[in-house]
C-alpha cells in the first residue's frame, strides 16, 4: 500500500508523520511532495524512510492512496496536473471544497473521499471525519484501518461535514485556549507555567478518557464533583455567570 501526500504544510506534515508511526503503512511507502524544499528536509530529518519530491505528478504515479493537502484555493490548478486514474483513492482535504466539486477537475469514476483531521493526528491521536463518493465498503473500511492508528475516524453523511469541522477541526483550538487560559490563572495563584499546563492537560486528557471509555455524559461526570457547598460548584457557577456555555456555542456555531 503506497501512499502519496501533495502538500507538506501544517497538515500534510502531520499525516505523514502519523502514517510513518503507524503499522499498516511503511515509511518507504510514503512519499510527500512540496514545491519547496524547507518543509520536506525536516520531514525527512525526522523520518529518513520517507520519500521526497518537488514532481506531483510522478509522486502519484504508483500511489494507491493520494491525500491532497493543499489550501482550497489551489485545489482547481493541482489536482487536474495530478493525472489520477481509476484506479486510485483520492482522498481531499481542501475545507469547503465538496466531493461533488472534486469531480470537476478529476474522472467522475474516481473514488473520492473528503476528509477533515486536526492537528493531533501527528500524536496518533485526531478526531479524523470522513465523508465518501462512489467508494466500495471495503474502500472505506481501508481508510478507517488506516487513520484509526492515528487517533479515532468518523465516516460521516457530507451534510453534516461543516458542523463536525466545528467541532473538531476548530474545536481543538478551543481546547487549548482553555488550557492557555487555566495557565494563565495558575501563574497567578504561583504555580509555574510549565506545572500548569501539565496539570490541566493531564486533567483534560483524564476528563476525554472518562467520557470515551464510560459512555458517560459530562453532566454526570459534574455532578460526581460538585458536591453541596463545595469549590466546584462555586467555581461551576461562576463560569456560567460570565456565559462560558453560551460563548462555546457560539464560538463554535461562528466556525461554520
Amino acid at each position: 500500500m503506497k501512499i502519496t501526500i501533495i502538500g507538506a504544510g501544517n497538515m500534510g506534515s502531520a499525516i505523514a508523520r502519523g502514517l510513518a508511526q503507524g503499522n499498516l503503512i511503511k515509511a518507504k511507502d510514503i512519499t510527500v511532495s512540496n514545491p519547496s524544499n524547507g518543509k520536506l528536509e525536516t520531514l525527512k530529518t525526522a523520518f529518513p524512510d520517507i520519500v521526497t519530491t518537488n514532481d506531483n505528478e510522478k509522486a502519484v504515479e504508483n500511489a494507491d492512496i493520494v491525500i491532497l493537502a493543499v489550501k482550497p484555493w489551489l485545489v482547481a490548478k493541482v489536482v487536474p496536473s495530478l493525472k489520477l486514474k481509476c484506479s486510485q483513492i483520492f482522498v481531499s482535504l481542501a475545507a469547503g471544497i465538496t466531493t461533488e466539486q472534486l469531480t470537476e477537475y478529476v474522472n467522475p469514476r474516481i473514488p473520492i473521499a473528503r476528509m477533515i483531521p486536526n492537528t493531533a493526528i501527528a500524536e496518533l491521536s485526531s478526531m479524523t471525519l470522513i465523508s465518501t463518493r462512489d467508494m466500495t465498503k471495503e474502500q472505506e473500511q481501508l481508510l478507517l484501518n488506516i487513520f484509526n492508528e492515528m487517533g479515532m475516524t468518523l465516516i460521516i453523511d457530507e451534510s453534516k461535514m461543516a458542523a463536525a469541522t466545528a467541532l473538531t477541526s476548530c474545536g481543538i483550538a478551543y481546547v487549548l485556549k482553555y488550557v492557555q487560559a487555566a495557565m494563565q490563572a495558575g501563574i497567578e495563584m504561583g504555580i509555574t507555567q510549565k506545572e500548569s499546563m501539565t496539570m490541566v492537560a493531564q486533567s483534560l486528557e483524564g476528563a476525554a478518557k472518562i467520557l470515551l471509555n464510560n459512555n458517560t455524559h459530562p453532566s454526570i461526570e459534574i455532578d460526581k464533583v460538585t458536591t453541596p457547598g463545595g469549590l466546584t460548584i462555586k467555581g461551576i457557577n461562576e463560569l456560567e455567570h460570565n456565559g462560558f456555555t453560551s460563548a462555546i456555542i457560539k464560538a463554535i456555531k461562528a466556525s461554520l
